[in-house]
């Protein structure tokens, strides 16, 4: 009968630490893919912040670009004022030119009324160069005022600045000549204050 040899007891101890040692190294590497992963899944979300910064740092314009964008609204603003600049001395000076217009039209009547004055017949010379001196001194005003008066006897008709009240056939006129002035017709400037009242031929 063959005895088997018994290992001894450091024997069998050290073999325990033999079979221990494969399992420990595999928790160690066990523990480093772990943490590994860990680590990947730590650093994943400074990817995903770094690439929003980096879009936003793309979308963000160059100082030159927001330079050219701040002159270009410059010069728009300054091309803005000087339209509405313009167009409000246009209406100022339009007003004014109507409230000018509609004012001396109402010193008109005193003007038909010397008129009138002047072609009645008188035996006092004195009257009657007093009536032409203010009537001398009206025409001067309306001069410098820009009032002239429209031409009207002998021209042709011209619906823009004339008013035509009578028709007659004649046949040693013209035609549409203007062969009699009822009542006189002024302009200031290319502004017509009043047309003037006509008798038109043929």
């Amino acid at each position: 009968m063959s005895k088997d040899k018994q290992p001894t007891a450091p024997e069998q101890h050290e073999e325990k630490k033999k079979e221990a040692a494969p399992q420990e190294s595999e928790k160690e590497i066990n523990s480093e893919e772990i943490n590994s992963q860990d680590l990947k899944s730590e650093k994943q979300p400074e990817k995903e912040t770094e690439e929003p910064k980096q879009a936003k740092e793309a979308e963000k314009p160059s100082p030159a670009e927001e330079m050219a964008a701040l002159n270009d609204k410059y010069l728009r603003l300054c091309a803005e004022y000087d339209n509405f600049r313009k167009r409000s001395q246009r209406e100022r000076d339009s007003l004014y030119a109507d409230i000018k217009a509609d004012t001396l039209k109402k010193f008109l009547p005193v003007y038909d009324n010397l008129v009138r004055a002047l072609e009645q017949p008188t035996a006092d010379e004195a009257y009657r160069r007093g009536v032409e001196m203010i009537m001398s001194q009206f025409n001067s005003t309306m001069e410098k005022l820009g009032v002239s008066e429209i031409e009207s006897l002998g021209k042709k008709f011209d619906p823009s600045l004339h008013n035509a009240v009578m028709h007659v056939d004649d046949e040693e006129k013209g035609e549409n000549e203007i062969v009699e002035v009822f009542q006189k017709g002024f302009k200031m400037g290319d502004k017509v204050i009043r047309f003037a009242m006509v008798k038109v031929a043929n």
